[in-house]
């Protein structure tokens, strides 16, 4: 039966006259062990719109700090643009939240907050369509929606014309193939315009370094 219990017996004691007892001792199955010794939930902050010029400053060492006082664990940091990966003992619905207002009230600075967990994280890579991005992560950036009605509006976007650039949208996030770059980019633009801080942009490398850094890999 699945999810059923093994049973291992055991010599537990000796009768007079050398006799034993066997008493059975009920094993578990190998997924709850495991399960019972990872229980923890990987997630990814996204910081939008910091560090840019001299507005905004977020030091990373004190956004670590930051996140470690709000009781998560595991905080490590990608790069000087906002990106923190963290755990929590389940998935925190409100993670995005607490961090939006600790950086407030304790660093002086407002900024929008969007947290995936790493399966999300995960489900944002596999769903990614062009896969000319991946040969060339600088002019190809993914755009984290904040919630569904942000996902709605970049879904309106992508049944409009955009010449060489290209833009689709995944359930999690929206994809932005801009072969001229970023920075000429009316894509980039226009989304940037449309959706605000219903959304926050990582380019491809971003991506695929956090998704090796919530895995426990090196930065």
């Amino acid at each position: 039966m699945r999810g059923s219990a093994e049973v291992c017996y055991h010599d537990d004691s000796v009768l007079p006259g050398g006799g034993h007892i066997l008493l059975a001792t009920p094993t578990l199955p190998k997924e709850i062990v495991a399960a019972k010794k990872s229980t923890s939930v990987m997630h990814v902050a996204l910081l939008r719109g910091i560090n840019v010029g001299k507005a905004k400053r977020v030091p990373m060492a004190e956004l670590r700090a930051l996140c470690e006082g709000l009781g998560y664990g595991d905080v490590k940091t990608l790069l000087n643009s906002g990106n923190v990966v963290f755990s929590a003992p389940r998935v925190d619905a409100m993670a995005a939240a607490k961090i939006q207002k600790a950086i407030a009230t304790r660093i002086g600075v407002t900024c929008r907050v969007i947290v995936v967990t790493a399966a999300e994280l995960d489900r944002i890579v596999e769903e990614n369509p062009f896969a000319e991005g991946e040969a060339n992560p600088p002019r190809f950036l993914v755009t984290v929606f904040a919630g569904e009605a942000d996902r709605a509006r970049a879904a309106e976007l992508a049944k409009e014309e955009w010449g060489v650039e290209r833009l689709a949208v995944g359930s999690i996030a929206a994809y932005l193939w801009c072969p001229n770059g970023i920075l000429e980019s009316r894509i980039v633009a226009t989304i940037a315009k449309q959706l605000g801080d219903g959304a926050t942009s990582r380019n491809w490398a971003t991506i695929k370094k956090l998704q090796t850094l919530v895995a426990g890999g090196a930065e």
